[in-house]
């Protein structure tokens, strides 16, 4: 068995010993800290930037074609469980504002075995998340060069993907002030574009401009596919968790941890529901499924012509764009606080001097984003990100609930769940049971994923102890 490198202790305390610095401006270091450069909208740009991608320009056609105009209901129940889990988020958060959000707090609240679990897993959680992320901004990108006149077709969609993912990663590697700036300007235009087009989108589905459609029936395959669709949508919500991810960079956490995660659930909430509504009402179920990925690029045609095809198509590139971008940064300070713990070798946490980014957590994040984009299988890589963060959304939820129980000394968190108990165990009862409606394959490869994080914890770092918010 491995032991714990000898230059970092295995609390996480940062030695006193001065660290030594090269001649190489760019030479890294295992005790340099990442600076605090993430505002509230910093906060809110990583959540919704996150969040609207998939949610809104991908899944459309797949969840209309598994649960028809019920599949709002689907995005609803996300929703609900993501704020029932953002709430005991946002309190461990203000307690422990740490990079490495979920691995962090299970790992004090339940140990270093569930945080060694969790914290690979979300690693790898993470990995997938980006993947289908990618997989859908190549597919956004083949349809906005075919408006352009220039005809590729859909064998180019993975090689953009993955030349993208490349381009994402060496810009985080520059630095996270940096990334988030592309974070909010995109998000900021995204936004403007959702906007005008849900406006118009609803005015139509009410009657109010545009033809009158034949309703459909509401749940035409009944109410099980509802929560399987759930399930597979999930991969939209993972952006509130992410934030906490970033605790470490972000100034006054104590404010703007609870209003990125709560606030970006909320936002993206809203938007996901009026999406399917307006989708829906608009081309209706059938003709979505038959879209596929890029769904509604048929629906901003019908709505507003060739110009909303357009918005759309440029919507869905800046969407899928900002979720790749902000997972790759959320990715590399999973990897950076496993490693700070010493729970994976010490050099997966050091810092690069001049950028003051996690350059080897990045690489560690970037290269199997690129192996997994590869596949293409989009469902697959959007359940297989969903089973792993659900597993830490419920464990989230148990950690709170072990330090409200244990009180230590060190736990005085600036915010407090309101409605304490009732809500962690509804969010983790609820983040488990969602795992049942997945597809075996998922489920499947999730359980694996956790069997190797375990099995690497035993092998590498079972001597490990944590100790406090540290």
């Amino acid at each position: 068995m491995s032991e714990a490198p000898s230059g970092q202790n295995i609390e996480g305390e940062t030695p006193s010993a001065e660290p030594v610095v090269e001649t190489d401006e760019a030479t890294v270091t295992e005790n340099a800290e990442l600076e605090r450069t993430l505002g509230l909208s910093g906060g809110l740009a990583i959540g919704i930037g996150t969040m609207i991608g998939a949610g809104i320009f991908v899944f459309p056609g797949l969840a209309a074609g598994r649960a028809g105009p019920a599949a709002a209901l689907s995005f609803t129940i996300g929703a609900v469980i993501a704020l029932l889990v953002a709430l005991p988020t946002s309190e461990l958060a203000t307690a422990m504002p740490k990079s490495g959000g979920g691995y962090y707090f299970i790992s004090r609240g339940l140990g270093a075995l569930a945080g060694s679990v969790v914290g690979l897993s979300l690693w790898l959680g993470l990995v997938f998340a980006t993947a289908f992320y990618l997989v859908g901004f190549g597919y956004y990108a083949v349809d906005a060069l075919g408006v352009l006149g220039i005809a590729i077709g859909e064998s180019l969609v993975i090689p953009i993907a993955l030349l993208f993912g490349v381009g994402f990663t060496l810009l985080n590697v520059t630095g996270t002030e940096n990334a988030a700036k592309l974070q909010n300007g995109v998000v900021a235009l995204l936004l403007s574009i959702l906007v005008v087009f849900l406006g118009f989108g609803i005015l139509d589905a009410v009657g109010i401009v545009g033809e009158p459609t034949t309703p459909e029936q509401f749940a035409p395959y009944g109410p099980f596919p509802i929560l399987t669709t759930a399930a597979l949508v999930f991969t939209s919500y993972l952006g509130f968790a992410q934030v906490a991810t970033v605790a470490g960079e972000m100034k006054d956490p104590g404010r703007n941890l609870p209003l990125a995660m709560v606030g970006s659930v909320v936002i993206v909430g809203v938007l996901y529901v009026a999406t399917i509504f307006v989708a829906t009402s608009a081309v209706g179920s059938n003709a979505l499924s038959l879209a596929g990925e890029t769904a509604m690029v048929a629906v901003g045609r019908e709505l507003l012509g060739p110009a909303g095809g357009f918005a759309i198509i440029l919507g869905g590139l800046l969407a899928t764009m900002s979720s790749a971008n902000a997972s790759i940064l959320s990715t590399s300070r999973a990897v950076y606080a496993v490693s700070k713990d010493a729970l994976l070798p010490g050099r997966a946490s050091r810092i690069n001097l001049k950028y003051g980014t996690p350059h080897v957590a990045l690489g560690m994040a970037g290269g199997p984003i690129l192996l997994l984009t590869a596949t293409g299988r989009v469902e697959v890589l959007a359940e297989v990100a969903s089973f792993l963060h659900l597993v830490a959304y419920g464990l989230i939820c148990v950690a709170l609930l072990a330090l409200r129980r244990d009180e230590p000394e060190w736990y005085d968190p600036d915010f407090r769940v309101p409605g304490y108990p009732v809500v962690p165990i509804v969010g983790g009862v609820a983040s488990f049971a969602l795992i049942l409606f997945m597809q075996p394959l998922s489920q499947i490869l999730g359980f694996l994923i956790m069997l190797g994080a375990a099995g690497w914890y035993f092998y590498y770092a079972r001597d490990v102890t944590l100790k406090g918010a540290l």
